[in-house]
């Protein structure tokens, strides 16, 4: 399963502050899709409006972004990704757009709720997941 996470959308489910220092949210969820992804080897890309400023790098995860900002940029890359893709029931895209819902359903794939999935990759692990766990 190949995971497609409308950044902005996921951000700004919550009215938390993010819009104070816009670039900071960008990178505190990108640090929970890493530990989200690596958590179980998930397949995950998130995609911005445009590319991040200063950049934000992942070893984990796949950082996307609109070529130009502009109205729906982030949209329209994700329908580019799903399009692109062989397998579009095999993705996810995570957003609450309704516009967006739409168009990503009309192309094969799946939909996750904006806020659910936020509070599913901001929840604390599972004791002993992420972490080694000795034979004793």
């Amino acid at each position: 399963m190949r995971w497609i996470i409308d950044a902005m959308n996921v951000i700004g489910s919550r009215p938390d502050g993010w819009w104070k220092d816009r670039h900071q949210a960008m990178v505190r969820l990108t640090r929970h899709l890493e530990r989200w992804a690596a958590a179980d080897g998930r397949d995950v890309t998130v995609v911005f409006e445009r590319p991040p400023s200063p950049p934000i790098d992942s070893e984990v995860i796949a950082i996307g972004a609109a070529p130009r900002a502009g109205t729906n940029s982030a949209d329209d890359e994700i329908i580019r990704m799903v399009h692109a893709d062989r397998h579009p029931h095999h993705i996810t895209v995570v957003t609450s757009d309704s516009a967006l819902l739409e168009r990503v359903r009309e192309a094969g794939a799946n939909t996750y709720p904006a806020k659910g999935f936020r509070d599913l990759i901001e929840a604390p692990p599972a004791p002993g997941q992420g972490r080694v766990q000795s034979g004793r």
